[in-house]
């Protein structure tokens, strides 16, 4: 059986799998099914290294040169041969980087060194400066190192044709500059995902437009496009669109044909205007999950087409949570990404937490320095509505579905969002 027919049987038969339950879908078994229906993007491009942050190797990268490209001092001092260490040596040059020494070493002779200048000929030692005596053109060495020592070899750090940054990886700061290093000036990346989003509900209204009564501003619009942006995927924003069956088909139809993922909030949950559920049901293979987690109990992952779509719960912090918990690592894959996990730790925390066992909890903490130590304490209260807790929040608590209420002083698992937004 192919993902696609599971996919379409799970669609229209949730009972045809075993162990699936759609109304207690566990966090895990919710990732383990979406990531078996996810193929990455094949289309690459190459593009400049200026360019490159960000993006995602679609072919590995090996270096032609050797890195150092010689034997390089690691230090400023003076290179000489270490069975002469015992006696005076007499500076015989200089040897600069970019400008080495070229001449002759006789016996009993030493060359001063800068960092990175090309090892002399005949030297086999550096000692640095700090630990000499000199005196005009004589060096007497004071603590004589090791034999080799303080030598930077050829190739010690990169050798010709190794691996340097393998397909797959997502190109960051010290990588453009590796590259550099190696003089390769382009590479390739797959190309960039493109997910297009929209809201729904009546109630929602785009800022900068008054609010009549029962209505709010549509904050989740926002909060997508920053997560979005962050994984620098190509990100198109359709709006809110209102309770209406036929500006929902079109606009839902028109996102699929045009883009590889999309993206709702709102319009999934149980009592919700039905008409997404409806319109997911007539044009596409969509499973509908009650996730044993809070917040972001409803989610709701399948195909439209050839597009991946993603319903996510209408409340603020839900919305952020599920996307975190879900999308985000779902998008990386799709992007050909190798790095899906995300960093989590324990540290002690100082806050009481109220919680009642049977669902995972993703509370928002803030870690800080106390003293040597990292620690956590919860934003306060922890309702999916209130989104002022996500942006005081630089953490998740994570609380798995065996955990009750815990005293202070408890060690929790904490994922940083430093390391996952």
């Amino acid at each position: 059986m192919t993902n696609q027919t599971l996919l379409q049987q799970l669609a229209s038969n949730p009972s045809c799998a075993d162990d699936y339950d759609p109304n207690a879908m566990s966090v895990t078994q919710a990732r383990q099914y979406i990531q078996q229906f996810l193929s990455p993007v094949q289309d690459s491009e190459t593009i400049s290294i200026k360019q490159a942050l960000g993006r995602t190797l679609s072919t590995s990268v090996t270096s032609g040169l050797n890195v150092p490209g010689h034997d390089n001092s690691a230090m400023d001092g003076f290179a000489f041969r270490h069975a002469e260490a015992t006696q005076p040596l007499q500076i015989v040059g200089t040897a600069f980087a970019g400008n080495p020494f070229t001449g002759e070493l006789p016996a009993g002779g030493c060359v001063k060194i800068m960092t990175g200048a090309v090892i002399p000929s005949g030297v086999d030692t550096v000692v640095m400066q700090e630990h000499t005596a000199t005196e005009g053109k004589m060096v007497t060495v004071l603590k004589i190192p090791a034999q080799g020592a303080n030598i930077r070899l050829t190739g010690e750090d990169i050798t010709i044709g190794q691996t340097v940054l393998a397909r797959g990886h997502q190109i960051q700061p010290a990588d453009m500059g590796l590259l550099a290093s190696l003089g390769i000036a382009e590479i390739q990346v797959y190309r960039r995902l493109k997910v297009a989003f929209f809201s729904t509900g009546d109630e929602l209204v785009s800022v900068g437009q008054p609010l009549q009564a029962g209505q709010i501003y549509d904050s989740n619009r926002y909060s997508l496009w920053g997560m979005l942006q962050a994984l620098g995927v190509d990100v198109h924003d359709l709006g809110n669109v209102a309770d209406d069956p036929d500006a929902l088909e079109k606009t839902l139809l028109q996102a699929a044909a045009e883009h590889d993922v999309v993206i709702t909030s709102g319009g999934v949950s149980v009592g919700e205007a039905d008409f997404m559920k409806q319109l997911l049901a007539k044009h596409g293979q969509v499973l509908f999950w009650k996730i044993n987690m809070k917040p972001g109990r409803p989610l709701a992952y399948g195909k439209i087409g050839q597009s991946h779509y993603f319903g996510l719960p209408g409340n603020p912090v839900s919305t952020m949570v599920t996307f975190y918990q879900f999308v985000q690592t779902a998008l990386k894959n799709l992007m050909g990404s190798n790095t899906f996990s995300q960093p989590s730790f324990k540290v002690e925390c100082v806050s009481a937490i109220k919680k009642a066992p049977g669902r995972t909890e993703f509370q928002r903490g803030i870690l800080f320095k106390a003293g040597e130590d990292w620690k956590v304490k919860t934003t306060g209260e922890q309702g999916s509505g209130i989104l002022s807790s996500m942006s005081q929040a630089n953490c998740f608590i994570v609380l798995d579905d065996q955990t009750s209420t815990l005293a202070a002083g408890t060690l929790v698992e904490v994922q940083p969002f430093s390391g996952i937004c």
